[in-house]
């Protein structure tokens, strides 16, 4: 299964791009992929984005970096190398929204499954479970990847930013390590144990290994 999360200049994938695509094999999770591009010329950039991300527009549209189609085909061709080809995403509609949208605009066919998994659904679907009720907050979902990371025993370090401002100082987000801890937490709500190295100092909590 190809865990996958991307970093991009904005929320739009008509108006924005890809600057980063992080990815890891769940099943073979030494098996991972991080690559960056320049995104488009035509592509905007969001202020919010630089904050999140601590980069630069420049960084983002530096012409020695290898082209958005590019960074696409070379994704493309690394999620042959999984067995199982449906994708794994904290918000697939994000994420894989994007990259089809971008795969459209090169004329790409993306080769992975069309049927994902969503991290979201499953993390609520747990809560239920046990809870007997949804994580809402203000009649939505507040399934979001913090109070993920805090259900399965984590530490969210990276930064956040609720309505345009930051809400918590952190890490910048990296896509490999973000698809990381979506691997991470999918373990621990699926198979109520650690996956990776990096995260065995966390202990899973009790109510996901019963």
């Amino acid at each position: 299964m190809i865990v996958l999360d991307i970093e991009t200049s904005g929320l739009y994938p008509e108006k924005h791009g890809i600057w980063q695509i992080g990815a890891l094999d769940l099943y073979n999770f030494t098996n991972t992929f991080i690559e960056e591009s320049r995104i488009d010329y035509k592509d905007l950039v969001a202020e919010e984005a630089l904050r999140v991300i601590g980069k630069t527009e420049s960084h983002l549209r530096d012409p020695n970096k290898q082209s958005q189609k590019k960074l696409l085909e070379n994704f493309f061709s690394w999620t042959e190398t999984a067995d199982i080809k449906n994708a794994l995403c904290q918000n697939p509609q994000f994420d894989i929204g994007f990259i089809n949208f971008k795969a459209r605009k090169y004329e790409l066919t993306p080769s992975f499954h069309h049927r994902s998994f969503d991290l979201h659904s499953i993390a609520q679907t747990r809560y239920q479970q046990l809870y007997r009720n949804l994580l809402i907050k203000d009649n939505y979902s507040d399934m979001g990847l913090s109070n993920i990371l805090q259900f399965c025993g984590l530490e969210d370090k990276r930064i956040s930013m609720e309505k345009g401002k930051v809400k918590k100082e952190g890490t910048p987000h990296n896509a490999l390590e973000d698809a990381k801890l979506t691997a991470e937490c999918f373990s621990r709500l699926i198979y109520g144990r650690s996956l990776l190295e990096k995260f065995s100092q966390y202990k899973v909590p009790e109510y996901l290994t019963e």
